[in-house]
C-alpha cells in the first residue's frame, strides 16, 4: 500500500498557499490544463531537449518531485507498462479488463483522449469524475506553480503533467495495479521515469513518429525496446525480422527476459472459441499479450505457485469479451445511419480498419432491404501521409468522401477538452483541401481551378464542394454529420447547437443520402476526429 508519509515534503505545504487555484468547475481545470499546451517557455523547451532526449526523463523527475512525489513512489503502483506503434491502448484495455475481472481495483492512463481528458486516467475502467479531476488536478498544479519561480518559471508541457497527475490519482486512490500507456516511443517517453514495473509489453510495431523516433522500424524498435528494464519479463507480438532482432538485442543488453507471445487460435478453448468485445481480425495479437501480461503480473504478484511455461492455459479469457475500447473498431447503430469508427492514422491500422470495415458493412448490407448509401468521413493531422492511407480506402467504394478538420463544432460550446492550440484553423483546412485533392487524383478525377477552397484567416469558412459530388469539405464536425445524416439520425436532429447553413447546390447533393435506406459512414484517419463524432453521436460523452 501506498505510504503518505512519502508525500511530506509536498504535504507541509498548506492547502489555503494555492487556495487561490480551488475551483468546483472541471472546465476551469482544463481551461488551465490547456495553458500547458502553448506556453512560450515549454515550447522552446520541447524544442531544446528534442537535441538531447536524456534531459526529457531528467526533466520529468524534477517535475514529479516538485509535485510531491519520487521515482520510489511509483513502485507501490505494480504498474503494467505497455508500448507500441499499433495497438497498444487496445491492448492496455484488455489487459485492464482482465484483471479487474479477478476482483482488482485498477488504474489505467492512456492517451490520447477521445472527448473528455478525464478519460485518460481511469479507474475501474471509467474515467474519473469530474470531481475527482480538479481536485486532484489542483493539487498536482497548486505544488507545480508555487515552486516554479524557484525553477525558472518552469511548468510541464500537457503530456507531462497529465502523466504525473496519473500517478498522483493512482497513489492517492490505492489502486491495486496502474495501466500504463506510453505516450510516444519508449526510451524518452516520460512515462519511462517508472523504474520498478511488474512486467513490460510491445505491440505491433510499425512506421509513425519519424521525425521523434526515427525513419526505420528498426530505429523505431530500438525506441520502445527502452522501457525494457532489468529483471522485469517482458513479452511482444511476432515482429518482423528487422525490428524483432532490435528488440532481442535491446532486451540482453538490458537484462530483461524476452517472449513472443502466440497466436490467439493457441490457447485452449474448453468452452469453444474466444470472443472478444473489440471487432477486427488485427485485435488478435492485442488480445494475446494482454493474456500474457496479465497472467505474468498475477504470477509474480500473487500467485507464485504459477510459472511462466503455464501461460498457455492462464484462465483470463472472460475479460476479453467484455473489454470495450471506445473509438476502436466501434460500431454505432442510429436508425438508418450507421457509424463505424477507427482511429487508425497510420497505413498498417488503416489496412486493419479497411478490413474490419469491408467485412462488417457487407455483413449489414445484406440485410439492408434497399439502397446503401456509403460515406468516408476523414481527416489526418501532423506529419502522418494522408494520401498513403486514402488509396487503401479507395477500395471501400464510398460514395461521397467527406473532409473536415478536428473542429467539433463552429460556435465553441463544451469544448476546452478538444482544443488544440499548436495547430492554427487554416492550417487544419488546407490539410483538409489536400485530402481532397489527393482523393480526386486517386480516383482519376482531374482537378479544375475553381474547385479550391479560399480560407479566411478570421472567419471559418462555408462549405465548400469539389468538382464533384462524392467530394465535400466542411468547416468542422458537426457540420459535416449533419450534412450526411440528412435528419436522419435522431440525436443529431434534435441538437440544439448552431451551425453554418450550407450551399443549395451542396443540400441538393444530398438527394442519395436522403433516398437510401441505409447509410454507413466510416470515420477514420484520426482518433481526435472519432472523438469529435462520439460527442455528438453518443450521448455517454455528453459534457
Amino acid at each position: 500500500s501506498y505510504d503518505r508519509r512519502s508525500h511530506s515534503r509536498a504535504s507541509q505545504i498548506p492547502i489555503g498557499q494555492y487556495s487561490h487555484f480551488s475551483a468546483p468547475i472541471n472546465s476551469d481545470a482544463v481551461c488551465t490544463l490547456n495553458t500547458l499546451q502553448t506556453n512560450a517557455s515549454l515550447l522552446e523547451q520541447v524544442r531544446r531537449e528534442r537535441g538531447n532526449p536524456q534531459l526529457q526523463l531528467q526533466a520529468m523527475r524534477g517535475f514529479l518531485e516538485r509535485a510531491g512525489l519520487s521515482v520510489e513512489d511509483l513502485d507501490h503502483l505494480n504498474i503494467i507498462h505497455v508500448t507500441g506503434t499499433k495497438g497498444k491502448g487496445s491492448t492496455c484495455a484488455f489487459t485492464e479488463q482482465i484483471l479487474r475481472s479477478y476482483g482488482f481495483q485498477t488504474g489505467f492512463y492512456s492517451s490520447p483522449h477521445l472527448v473528455q481528458v478525464r478519460e485518460r486516467i481511469r479507474i475501474n475502467g471509467k474515467p474519473i469524475s469530474k470531481e475527482l479531476f480538479t481536485k486532484y488536478f489542483w493539487q498536482v498544479y497548486g505544488r507545480l506553480y508555487e515552486t516554479k519561480d524557484a525553477y525558472g518559471g518552469s511548468m510541464p508541457a500537457y503530456f507531462r503533467f497529465l502523466t504525473i497527475l496519473a500517478f498522483h490519482v493512482f497513489l492517492q486512490e490505492k489502486v491495486d495495479l496502474a495501466v500504463i500507456e506510453v505516450g510516444i516511443g519508449g526510451a524518452y517517453d516520460c512515462t519511462n521515469i517508472i523504474r520498478r514495473p511488474w512486467v513490460c509489453g510491445i505491440s505491433s510495431l510499425g512506421i509513425d513518429h519519424t521525425s521523434i523516433l526515427g525513419d526505420t522500424i528498426e530505429k523505431i524498435a530500438w525506441q520502445k525496446g527502452g522501457i525494457f528494464k532489468p529483471g522485469v519479463p517482458a513479452f511482444t507480438v511476432k515482429q518482423p525480422d528487422g525490428p524483432m532482432t532490435v528488440l532481442k538485442e535491446r532486451a540482453e543488453e538490458i537484462g530483461c527476459p524476452l517472449w513472443v507471445c502466440p497466436e490467439l487460435g493457441e490457447y485452449p478453448a474448453d468452452s469453444g472459441p474466444l470472443h472478444l468485445g473489440m471487432a477486427g481480425q488485427h485485435q488478435h495479437s492485442n488480445a494475446s499479450l494482454a493474456l500474457q501480461l496479465s497472467h505474468s503480473w498475477l504470477e509474480r504478484r500473487c500467485l507464485p505457485a504459477y510459472s511462466v511455461s503455464q501461460s498457455y492455459s492462464f484462465s483470463g479469457t472472460v475479460g476479453l469479451s467484455d473489454t470495450e475500447w471506445p473509438g476502436r473498431t466501434q460500431t454505432l447503430n442510429h436508425g438508418p445511419v450507421t457509424y463505424f469508427m477507427d482511429g487508425a492514422h497510420t497505413t498498417r491500422s488503416m489496412l486493419a480498419c479497411v478490413q474490419w470495415f469491408s467485412e462488417a458493412a457487407a455483413q449489414q448490407e445484406r440485410t439492408a432491404g434497399g439502397p446503401v448509401v456509403r460515406v468516408l468521413l476523414f481527416n489526418s493531422t501532423g506529419e502522418r501521409d494522408s494520401a498513403a492511407m486514402l488509396k487503401l480506402l479507395v477500395p471501400c467504394h464510398f460514395d461521397f468522401a467527406v473532409f473536415c478538420p478536428n473542429i467539433t463544432e463552429a460556435i465553441a460550446s463544451c469544448n476546452a477538452d478538444q482544443q488544440n492550440f499548436n495547430v492554427s484553423v487554416e492550417n487544419m483546412l488546407t490539410r483538409c483541401l489536400d485530402n481532397q485533392r489527393s482523393w480526386h487524383l486517386l480516383n482519376g478525377q482531374e482537378e479544375k481551378p475553381d474547385s479550391q477552397l479560399l480560407i479566411s484567416r478570421d472567419t471559418l469558412p462555408m462549405v465548400a464542394s469539389g468538382q464533384r459530388s462524392e467530394t465535400l469539405v466542411f468547416p468542422c464536425i458537426l457540420s459535416a454529420l449533419q450534412w450526411l445524416s440528412q435528419g436522419r439520425d435522431s440525436i443529431l436532429a434534435h441538437t440544439d447547437t448552431r451551425v453554418i447553413p450550407v450551399k443549395p447546390s451542396v443540400t441538393a447533393k444530398a438527394a442519395p443520402l436522403r433516398d437510401a435506406t441505409s447509410i454507413h459512414v466510416l470515420v477514420t484517419g484520426s482518433l481526435h476526429l472519432v472523438g469529435g463524432v462520439l460527442k455528438h453521436v453518443d450521448p455517454s460523452f455528453a459534457c
